[in-house]
């Protein structure tokens, strides 16, 4: 087996024994890129000289003593997060050769632990879609079926990570785009609560939303990696002041009698057959290992989707606007500077981002706003009572991920509406700020990987975490390589 087969924590003991170096797992890792990147197409920007650069300070740092959890491992960023010096592109061509002269507070943290970066990871454009096929750079396909979607908007983050050319990545979540891939790729992603972890240098699509967060081929490397990147930010005004907590210690706890809501909202007609039977087997193997299942409901559930996506849309509209061909990015003349604007977005923006924001700025227009915008805003309230009222009674709620599992390369992009279904199980959680995990539950028929939803409280990522560590134990689905 390749060293870019292992996880974190198995990297970390051979890398402190010294028996192996940085440069060794990097080896492994560009021979992998060199033998599947054309085929799935997962980076945007490969940064291989930096690479070895940065594997080569990891590795007088380790020769030294001077060790952190990411010292000398491999690490993919979706890019729409800041990295100073190197392209960031968003996967949009109005942004297709900036270059941030700052660096984001979840990659400056990363540094500081010496980590090593791969590359810059491919996405949907402005992270809007759910799919990975809204890229104005190219289609990144699943390491489990090149026929497949691998899901979005962080669908190069999970795909790599899959495809064992990283060894662990970072994603963003707005409604879903770290859990669907996750689920969709057969690996580990975790939405941590909102503030949780700073968004400083996050290229923002819905602010009231966004998160960032670890795609990881296991529990124990998400913990290391929520470890690595939570905590307050003074440069981040929705940073939450809380301390933070070594997030390994509470995966070994057992989960008996430990309280798991199941929404009846979220088994609905529709759901694929395999995906309900798989998830419904993954609860009751929860049940096995002691824990008290509990039918609870979400009421307001049926709202979300468009709740989400007048909120979204709105705040998309409201971000997306400082694109006009001034400031930065692409910029395409006209005869004056009204028409410089139309054709810079004309040509800036892909047909997904177009629609965003015409949908945004119409509802958040005079006559409109309150119709819609501050009816959203009310039900998205309602929404959060609803999980506040749940948590009263169980501990953590478990629900499928996506409602299918990875679809087919163009089989919904004549049809928005559908794809913005595909997130109907994840978009709730965004709006109530609440963290979620999504881990590998079983494979259909046709070998393609199934998640769990695992939701908690506000700022109680321990015990989601814990829940996922022993299922996870007591099954043996994250073993399984795509490749």
């Amino acid at each position: 087996m390749g060293l870019n087969k292992l996880t974190i924590h198995e990297l970390r003991s051979l890398l402190d024994k010294k028996e192996i170096s940085p440069l060794d797992i990097l080896s492994d890792i560009y021979k992998q890129i060199e033998k599947y990147e054309d085929k799935i197409k997962s980076y945007i920007t490969i940064t291989r000289q930096l690479s070895y650069e940065m594997a080569e300070i990891a590795e007088k740092s380790i020769l030294k003593g001077e060790i952190s959890a990411l010292t000398g491992i491999p690490i993919a960023v979706k890019d729409n997060i800041c990295t100073k010096g190197i392209l960031t592109t968003c996967a949009s061509k109005i942004l297709h050769n900036y270059i941030p002269p700052y660096e984001s507070t979840v990659t400056e943290r990363l540094l500081k632990q010496k980590y090593v970066l791969l590359g810059k990871t491919n996405l949907d454009e402005f992270a809007m879609g759910s799919s990975t096929e809204n890229s104005s750079f190219h289609i990144t396909r699943n390491p489990w079926n090149y026929q497949c979607v691998p899901g979005g908007s962080s669908g190069g983050s999970a795909a790599a990570t899959a495809a064992d050319e990283c060894i662990a990545s970072i994603g963003s979540d707005t409604g879903g785009s770290i859990r669907q891939p996750a689920s969709f790729c057969g690996v580990v992603g975790l939405k941590p609560t909102y503030g949780r972890v700073s968004r400083f240098g996050l290229i923002a699509f819905a602010s009231s939303l966004d998160q960032i967060g670890p795609i990881t081929k296991d529990v124990t490397d998400a913990a290391i990696m929520l470890n690595s990147i939570a905590g307050y930010d003074p440069l981040d005004s929705t940073s939450a002041p809380l301390q933070i907590r070594d997030y390994l210690l509470s995966l070994d706890k057992d989960i008996k009698g430990l309280k798991i809501g199941v929404p009846k909202e979220f088994f609905i007609e529709g759901i694929n057959k395999e995906v309900y039977n798989i998830v419904t087997l993954a609860i009751r193997r929860l049940e096995s290992l002691g824990a008290i299942v509990v039918e609870i409901s979400l009421p307001h559930t049926d709202y979300a989707v468009a709740v989400y996506y007048i909120i979204a849309t709105s705040e998309a509209s409201s971000n997306l606007a400082r694109y006009d061909g001034v400031k930065y990015g692409l910029r395409v003349s006209g005869k004056d500077l009204l028409e410089m604007y139309m054709n810079t977005r004309a040509k800036g923006f892909g047909e997904e981002v177009k629609r965003r924001i015409m949908l945004g700025t119409y509802t958040l227009s005079a006559g409109y706003y309150d119709a819609y915008y501050r009816k959203a805003q009310q039900v998205r309230t309602l929404i959060m009572k609803d999980f506040q009222k749940a948590f009263e009674s169980v501990d953590v709620i478990v629900t499928p991920t996506s409602p299918t599992p990875a679809f087919k390369v163009g089989e919904k992009t004549s049809d928005p509406l559908q794809m913005y279904l595909s997130d109907i199980f994840t978009i709730s959680v965004n709006l109530a700020g609440v963290p979620a995990i999504s881990i590998p539950c079983g494979f259909t028929s046709d070998n393609l990987p199934v998640g769990l939803q695992i939701i908690g409280k506000s700022f109680d990522e321990e015990t989601i975490l814990r829940v996922a560590y022993n299922y996870e134990q007591s099954e043996d689905f994250f073993k399984k390589r795509a490749l």
